[in-house]
């Protein structure tokens, strides 16, 4: 390998070390895997739908809140909106700086709800069909 694909293949595995997406998490969470996943986002998202068994820790609180609702040796998942919001990138930040073990779900929570994957809000369960454009209909990961 050349120097440049050497750093291609450290970037990648970077990338896949510290970023996951809804259908892995999903599939983690099928699976009794030790992690919490946390929605960042505001209060108005939360009541609004949020991914089913997610805790809600807004990003502004991290710092102050995440020592009182998440033990240090818990490895966390966090998402926001979605690929066009980086509210996930910057609670991923701050809780690395807390120390605690992080990854990213790419695509937020629109994905997670685009997948068909289950949804709450503060009426009960929100789930809406899958998208064909972000998940094959009928199953839950794409086998990518």
């Amino acid at each position: 390998m050349d120097t440049d694909t050497r750093e291609a293949a450290r970037h990648f595995a970077a990338k896949l070390r510290f970023e996951t997406d809804p259908s892995d998490v999903k599939a983690a969470m099928d699976a009794a895997e030790r992690f919490v996943l946390v929605d960042t986002r505001g209060e108005a998202a939360w009541r609004q739908g949020r991914a089913e068994g997610a805790i809600h820790l807004p990003t502004a609180d991290i710092e102050r809140r995440a020592a009182e609702l998440i033990p240090a040796d818990l490895p966390v998942v966090v998402y926001c909106w979605g690929p066009g919001c980086n509210g996930s990138t910057r609670a991923a930040l701050a809780f690395s700086l807390l120390g605690y073990e992080v990854r990213e779900m790419i695509g937020g929570f629109e994905y997670w709800a685009r997948e068909g994957l289950p949804v709450v809000d503060d009426e009960g369960p929100a789930t809406r069909p899958a998208d064909p454009l972000t998940a094959p209909l009928g199953a839950i990961v794409c086998d990518c």
